[in-house]
């Protein structure tokens, strides 16, 4: 592979990952605003944000590609299925706990996808230096 087709698939690969990250970050940030939904008792409000998280953890699973991803791929639908079920539970239950299991996960993930895209924008000023 010439350098130039390796940029390229850097590229677009990175701007997949930051998609993702963006995914985790709405749905991060919508746990939050359910979070203070419940304490301030905004029940209406509170389904509102876990609708929208579940829905991004939701779209997320969905995508997995399930043969190429192998292991990897199922382990992260299980991860899902989980944050899934404890979204529900907080939903049900205004039980905080929960919610803080699902942002525990999520934020993990997250942070390995955050760890994924940072190495590749190194990998990929490392090949710019070479090709100057």
């Amino acid at each position: 592979m010439d350098i130039a087709a390796y940029k390229k698939t850097v590229i677009e690969t990175t701007d997949r990952v930051q998609i993702v990250l963006m995914l985790y970050d709405g749905a991060l940030n919508h746990l939050k605003r359910a979070r203070l939904k419940i304490s301030s008792g905004d029940i209406i409000s509170k389904g509102h944000h876990f609708s929208k998280a579940t829905s991004i953890v939701g779209e997320l699973s969905n995508v997995l590609d399930m043969e190429k991803g192998g292991d990897i791929s199922a382990n992260l639908r299980r991860l899902y299925d989980f944050v899934q079920q404890r979204l529900l539970y907080a939903n049900m239950h205004n039980d905080i706990k929960s919610l803080e299991e699902a942002e525990e996960v999520l934020n993990t993930i997250r942070s390995g996808w955050k760890e994924m895209m940072d190495s590749m924008k190194q990998n990929q000023q490392a090949g710019d230096k070479v090709a100057i």
